[in-house]
């Protein structure tokens, strides 16, 4: 799966402690939820998972639970390059909550997270190295400020040919890890500490979702067209030199 997440939260405060002690939730709790949070999509069941499993779900897919002070909700459709723009239905139906949000892709090392506390956003941040800073919005958390302060540099690549410097002070996916376990309590790649939630422990009941209106399904035809079009990826390999030379296909 690599880095990825699509992970919305609502919470009545520190979210870790109820995924340290979360048990599973009611088909119906979970499917009113989702209902609740995307009205115009039809709902069928779907198989169930974790966390751990579940983070970043296939096209079509959310997982969900409902629990003792906190909702979960994992679906792609939930996070964007502006999480600051989460719809106002979600904005409210968190209203007088925390709401947290976490995107994170590893194919185009992109990060975006929010933080919503009693309907206020007090940060926001969305970045890559394609697109630079697109959101950044608040006061950065103590998590963050190693990494804006230089402390976690993007290292060139041994050789591998024509590298400039990296456009961003840290390498996205490295602070979308550390805002992860910061705001959630686990990490999907990399050595989870002692005291992190083991998402392998919190179940996640599964709904394939549909748009009835076929709009949604054109669009991701239309990018698979796009895909389809690009040029084959270069397959590498260093050389006794030392340096990246491509492959015949």
């Amino acid at each position: 799966m690599g880095a990825k997440t699509a992970l919305l939260a609502f919470a009545d405060g520190d979210i870790r402690s109820v995924l340290r002690g979360a048990t599973p939730s009611t088909v119906d709790e979970a499917e009113r939820l989702v209902r609740r949070l995307l009205p115009d999509r039809s709902v069928a069941r779907h198989d169930d998972t974790t966390l751990a499993e579940g983070v970043y779900p296939p096209d079509e897919v959310t997982y969900a639970t409902v629990l003792a002070g906190a909702e979960v909700v994992c679906d792609r459709r939930l996070t964007s390059h502006r999480p600051s723009e989460l719809p106002e239905r979600l904005r409210a139906f968190g209203a007088g909550r925390r709401i947290l949000l976490h995107g994170m892709h590893s194919m185009v090392d992109a990060l975006s997270f929010a933080v919503w506390e009693d309907g206020r956003l007090v940060r926001s941040l969305s970045l890559s190295p394609d697109d630079g800073i697109v959101e950044n919005i608040g006061e950065p958390y103590d998590f963050e400020l190693p990494y804006w302060a230089g402390d976690h540099p993007v290292r060139p690549v041994p050789g591998w040919p024509d590298q400039g410097p990296y456009p961003l002070p840290f390498h996205p996916l490295e602070l979308g890890e550390a805002a992860l376990r910061a705001l959630f309590g686990f990490v999907v790649e990399g050595r989870p500490a002692p005291d992190d939630v083991d998402p392998s422990a919190v179940p996640l009941r599964g709904f394939h979702l549909t748009d009835p209106s076929g709009a949604e399904q054109a669009a991701r035809a239309r990018l698979q067209d796009l895909v389809k079009m690009m040029r084959p990826p270069q397959r590498l390999r260093m050389g006794s030199d030392g340096r990246w030379h491509e492959l015949d296909a």
